[in-house]
């Protein structure tokens, strides 16, 4: 509860997420945040991308994009190596392209300055 944030599309505010779906550890050379469920107003395509390089290098994947203004919010992996396997079937948003309100204390904050208390698949 102290750390409950809604997660915004930096493009257009739109809700796409909160902090109480977070169900994995941020993966290392991705930043990241790693959900089971968001909002509506996420979409992707029914056709797979194939990464070229960096962590996704190899990994098949969908692009997320927020409903509204169409940015591309992060991606659902499809297929990948090992390393990253836990993460195929669930939503993971760039923090990059991602504002965090906290209930709170009602501050807004870039998702890539934030460190979400750690959260494994098991919990």
């Amino acid at each position: 509860p102290e750390e409950c944030a809604v997660f915004h599309c930096r493009g257009c505010w739109t809700v796409l997420g909160d902090s109480l779906q977070l169900c994995g550890p941020e993966p290392p050379g991705l930043s990241v945040l790693v959900c089971f469920k968001v909002s509506g107003d996420v979409s992707w395509e029914d056709s797979l991308l194939v990464g070229l390089e960096g962590a996704l290098l190899g990994c098949a994947y969908y692009l997320l994009s927020c409903r509204l203004c169409g940015l591309a919010v992060g991606f659902i992996l499809y297929s990948s190596g090992s390393d990253l396997a836990y993460l195929r079937g669930l939503f993971c948003f760039f923090k990059d392209c991602i504002m965090c309100y906290f209930l709170k204390n009602q501050m807004i904050i870039e998702a890539s300055k934030v460190n979400f208390p750690a959260v494994t698949l098991k919990e």
